[in-house]
């Protein structure tokens, strides 16, 4: 599956970006956004599941993204409100197999395409 990310950009501390995820085929069970900040490991963001939209997060991300999908376009989405300097990364989304691993330490991937920048600074 091919897993194309798009959306990053350029944001003010406390500003919203939305990032989509376009799949070439909407058949894995469940979809996630990891992130990975230079110099730092990846990160696991938030998962969601493909038949009824089940919603998990880590807590650094809680309360301020939303994980969401449309079946019917093969897009998952990433709504990040409130950012923080923090949230620097390019994010990437995945097909994942595993949901408490990816979670823990991203393992429990299938497949991750190209990424998105998210830069959040004054």
């Amino acid at each position: 599956v091919q897993l194309q990310a798009s959306g990053g950009g350029l944001v003010h501390p406390g500003g919203s970006l939305r990032l989509s995820c376009v799949a070439s085929e909407f058949t894995s069970s469940y979809y996630g956004w990891f992130r990975q900040a230079p110099g730092k490991e990846r990160e696991a963001v938030a998962c969601i599941t493909r038949n009824d939209g089940n919603t998990f997060y880590v807590d650094s991300v809680k309360g301020r993204f939303s994980i969401s999908r449309n079946n019917a376009e093969n897009t998952v989405y990433l709504q990040m409100d409130s950012l923080k300097p923090e949230d620097t990364a390019v994010y990437y989304c995945a097909t994942v197999k595993w949901v408490l691993a990816f979670l823990k330490n991203t393992r429990g991937m299938d497949s991750w395409g190209s990424g998105t920048l998210v830069t959040v600074s004054s």
